[in-house]
């Protein structure tokens, strides 16, 4: 039953047998050091979930629920804070739930009971840092403040979340909403309840059912095995208990409630309210702003303008391994939805290029990511049979200069996204005409590279550094970006379209705050 349903139960009875009920209640609950407050809390504690996300408003009790979940139903525990000098909130409330009866190690932060049971404090600070706990079987991994941990560190140890025949095993995410692009991961884990545009929206506490693959969930109907592109995989349940300040009442003083209202937006929210659709904050140095691919998202529909052809391709190559092959394609400022192969699928140049040539129309430029060599054969067999083929090198030297004529770039990759970062540019003449699929994993690649200004200009965060950090390419991102970077677009070509797609001459003459050509000779 629902806490809800057993509260009414619990009113509807007589006076005399409401007193024997809590008498029990009493009994029931001697022996515990932590009993979880009446509502959310309680509702976490019994949720059946195989992956619990708790919390939103800050002060609603997140770090004691995972305490005492660790201390009394669980053997082997472990909670994770991203930095390790961040556990003394943890160790606080250890100290008030578990007190003397386990033995505390400052040394490892960890306390053990005489009959093995344990409860381990860590951080997580580097992506990479997951691989110091893998082999070690837990069967409750929690996250404290989860929404500041990346996706790979969270999926990569779910298979550690295991322990002996009859144990309860299970993974909680106690968080605040995510105050950077880090956490952005979790409104994809948790999409039924926290994405608006979730086609069937689930209620708090409700259980829905997911596989992981490849470190992402996939939703599906119900419990047990599911049969996928040739394997067999084992659903997991997934939900959401949302608590706000008003749920603790040893957190919830005028005071404390004070503090919170004097933030500013959107921490205010986030933090008084737990409202995880309010933005992220940006990081100081983020290349592309959150709110202006927000903006191109909300300006897409789903066909390309009238008469307007496919420009250009962007293909950033996997051949084999566990990235993928993605190929971006453009209709002058609107983006197609992408199209997604598994590096297995497309094993080699042959393989990539036929990809390619059955998404192509137009004579459209094809961009060919090289850098790493992977895209070498792609490109040369396309460039064998006649298609209109670049080479994309990032790590090559730029000669171009910033759209204001004051900086130039330390290579192309950095002239690349930085171009699209002054196509999107809301306050430019005439405004931003560029229109994105609604693609998760496409908002986190452009929000994740950051840049410096260096000696020799625009320096955006290498591939390689920025693929160590997030611990996953930025496949999709690197592709939209490709095929902006070169290829037809109407500020330009408009000329050339006319004869073939009559439609075009409807179509609005200002583009990217510039007037094309035929505007500029005093067309009408």
């Amino acid at each position: 039953m629902q806490l809800a349903e057993v509260l009414e139960a619990f009113n509807g009875l007589p006076p005399e047998r409401q007193r024997a009920v809590a008498a029990d209640a009493v009994k029931a609950t001697a022996a515990m050091r932590f009993v979880p407050l009446p509502g959310p809390q309680t509702e976490a504690y019994l949720s059946l979930a195989d992956v619990l996300l708790y919390g939103g408003s800050a002060g609603s009790g997140k770090s004691f629920l995972t305490v005492g979940l660790a201390s009394q139903e669980h053997t082997r525990s472990i909670i994770f804070r991203r930095e390790s000098s961040q556990t003394d909130g943890l160790e606080e409330a250890g100290r008030q739930i578990i007190g003397d009866s386990a033995r505390y190690n400052g040394t490892d932060l960890e306390w053990t009971w005489p009959d093995g049971r344990s409860v381990k404090l860590a951080g997580m600070q580097l992506v990479g840092d997951w691989s110091k706990h893998a082999g070690r079987e837990r069967d409750l991994i929690a996250y404290d403040e989860a929404g500041e941990f990346l996706e790979e560190q969270v999926s990569s140890l779910l298979a550690w979340n295991r322990g002996p025949a009859g144990q309860r095993t299970r993974v909680v995410f106690a968080s605040n909403p995510p105050r950077s692009t880090d956490g952005a991961w979790m409104m994809v884990w948790f999409a039924p309840w926290l994405d608006r545009q979730f086609p069937d929206p689930a209620q708090p506490g409700e259980l829905r059912w997911a596989v992981i693959i490849k470190g992402h969930p996939q939703w599906v109907g119900g419990p047990g095995e599911h049969l996928i592109d040739g394997e067999t995989y084992t659903a997991m349940s997934f939900t959401f208990i949302p608590a706000s300040l008003r749920d603790n009442p040893f957190r919830d003083t005028p005071e404390y409630r004070a503090r919170l209202q004097s933030l500013p937006e959107p921490l205010r929210s986030q933090l008084l309210y737990g409202r995880f659709d309010v933005g992220a904050e940006d990081e100081p140095w983020q290349a592309i702003p959150t709110a202006w691919v927000q903006a191109a998202v909300a300006r897409w529909r789903p066909n390309p303008p009238v008469g307007i052809p496919m420009c250009s391709i962007g293909v950033d190559v996997a051949q084999g391994g566990t990235d993928k092959t993605v190929l971006a394609r453009r209709h002058d400022s609107w983006f197609a939805p992408l199209i997604v192969e598994p590096g297995e699928k497309t094993p080699g140049g042959t393989d990539v290029a036929a990809l390619v040539m059955k998404h192509r129309h137009d004579n459209a430029k094809i961009i060919v990511d090289v850098g790493g060599g992977w895209g070498g054969d792609a490109h040369g067999h396309l460039s064998r049979n006649q298609v209109d083929s670049v080479a994309y090198m990032g790590v090559k030297k730029s000669t171009k200069r910033t759209a204001d004529g004051q900086l130039t770039f330390t290579n192309v990759r950095s002239e690349a996204y930085w171009r699209f970062r002054e196509a999107l540019n809301p306050d430019q003449r005439g405004g931003s005409a560029i229109a994105l699929p609604d693609d998760k994993g496409l908002m986190a690649d452009l929000t994740a590279p950051q840049y410096s200004v260096v000696s020799n200009g625009v320096q955006i965060e290498p591939k390689e550094k920025l693929t160590k950090r997030l611990g996953r390419s930025p496949d999709r991102g690197d592709a939209v970006v490709m095929a902006w970077w070169s290829g037809a677009k109407m500020a330009t070509d408009w000329d050339n379209w006319p004869a073939k797609h009559g439609n075009a001459r409807h179509v609005p003459r200002v583009i990217m705050g510039r007037q094309p050509q035929t505007a500029r000779k005093g067309a009408r």
